[in-house]
């Protein structure tokens, strides 16, 4: 059973990993916005759960994506929209935190909502 479950996981990063090296700059940004939103859902789950760790883990996760998204903006060449998009990654990468430290779940909730929204902009320009 143990080699079944190993196989799925390896078919499975195969795909995922098939379809990072083949996507657009555009699908790769929806494609960090899920993996943000995801990991923020989990984290909400954890809590639910009472698992400190496996929370911390996925908020820090979504944290990560977040940093991405702010290392990669060119305030100069953007902008306006470049340092409005800083400014709320800021704000919801500074939430999660209070969210991670006080494990709360509407935090972790407004946080998803923009990252959804964002998302489905980005979805629609692709």
């Amino acid at each position: 059973m143990y080699a079944s479950s190993n196989a799925y996981a390896n078919a499975n990063n195969a795909y995922m990993n098939n379809q990072v090296m083949t996507a657009s700059r555009t699908k790769l940004v929806v494609m960090l916005y899920d993996g943000a939103i995801r990991n923020l859902k989990l984290a909400k789950l954890a809590i639910d759960e009472r698992n400190i760790e496996k929370t911390n883990t996925c908020v820090i996760k979504a944290q990560r994506i977040l940093g991405e998204f702010m290392s990669t903006l060119d305030l100069e060449q953007g902008g306006d929209i470049a340092k409005n998009l800083m400014s709320l990654y800021d704000y919801m990468y500074r939430r999660t935190i209070r969210a991670n430290i006080d494990k709360d779940q509407g935090i972790l909730d407004e946080v998803i909502g923009y990252l959804e929204e964002l998302r489905d902009a980005w979805s629609q320009i692709s």
